[in-house]
């Protein structure tokens, strides 16, 4: 196998990490709706997740040469804050359509990012393979069987789920493009940290809060924290330093087949014979987008970071 072979499979892997731990994370969100806002949830995690890559930091030679370019030459700080505006509206717009629509909906239109972040490579000018497209149209073929039943129709709140599907779809090119500019840690930590403090003070200004709360949203919190953000976002951008976005954008659109295997193991929710359909329409995709001729490269810059 070739380094840029290894690279690749590597990249992948963790990929499909991320995809499995953002899926799983779906209970523990619908698990902390009994007792905390949606905001304040988020907001808390991910400043929690920030928490979690202090050390990593500390102990990372190479971030802790990227923290002190940052603090001569603050404008450096833009990435990361930019990538954890984008994170902090794509949620902000989902949490606001769910008012307004059903689950089901919001479910299969948020994850329409796995169509638009191939279009938007192409106006990027990126080469997208035809393993790609043919995957991630499975993807969302897939998604549509796993989410959608007889009774779709398009509601208010789904054209909140379609703008968050677009900011999500920029937040993966985005993080493609940044990540092998800049050290990983840092722009994640940055990307947390950011997204953090936004969704609190939305949370504190619409949201009911008080130790009560906190302490039986603690469980979900941790795991919310710990996992889904300090784990699984640091191995998006760790990931997509070696992996084209559309090609991430199908991988991460496993996350649906995840939850849903987390919700029937775990919630004892039902997955029915359409269910199971669209996880292996989605399966597929993602063996498409593996096994066809992809072709969906972004040119590398000089100024790559190293790993």
């Amino acid at each position: 196998m070739t380094p840029t072979a290894r690279q690749h499979l590597r990249a992948n892997l963790l990929m499909l990490g991320a995809a499995a731990i953002w899926g799983s994370a779906f209970v523990a969100q619908r698990l902390s709706l009994d007792v905390i806002g949606p905001f304040l949830f988020t907001g808390l995690r991910f400043l929690l997740g920030a928490l979690v890559l202090v050390p990593l930091l500390a102990l990372n030679a190479a971030s802790r040469t990227h923290l002190a370019a940052l603090r001569r030459a603050p404008a450096l700080l833009l990435p990361g804050l930019a990538l954890g505006a984008l994170l902090a509206t794509s949620i902000s717009l989902q949490q606001i359509g769910l008012q307004y629509t059903r689950i089901a909906n919001a479910g299969f239109i948020s994850s329409l990012y796995v169509v638009l972040v191939p279009l938007m490579g192409v106006f990027a000018r990126h080469r997208i393979g035809a393993g790609t497209w043919f995957g991630a149209l499975l993807a969302a073929l897939g998604l549509y069987f796993l989410s959608i039943d007889e009774h779709f129709s398009i509601l208010y709140g789904d054209w909140f789920q379609l703008a968050g599907a677009v900011i999500i779809a920029a937040h993966v090119m985005a993080v493609g493009h940044l990540a092998r500019r800049h050290d990983p840690l840092v722009l994640a930590f940055l990307q947390f940290a950011t997204c953090g403090v936004l969704c609190v003070a939305v949370g504190l200004a619409v949201e009911p809060l008080n130790g009560a709360m906190l302490r039986g949203a603690l469980p979900t919190l941790l795991y919310g924290g710990l996992l889904s953000v300090g784990v699984g976002y640091t191995l998006q951008v760790v990931a997509q330093r070696d992996a084209a976005p559309a090609h991430a954008a199908v991988i991460f659109s496993m996350e649906g087949v995840f939850a849903a295997i987390a919700g029937w193991a775990a919630l004892g929710e039902t997955l029915t014979l359409r269910a199971l359909v669209g996880c292996a329409l989605m399966l597929a995709g993602l063996l498409a987008c593996q096994l066809l001729p992809r072709g969906d490269v972004e040119k590398k810059d000089e100024d790559t970071v190293p790993a």
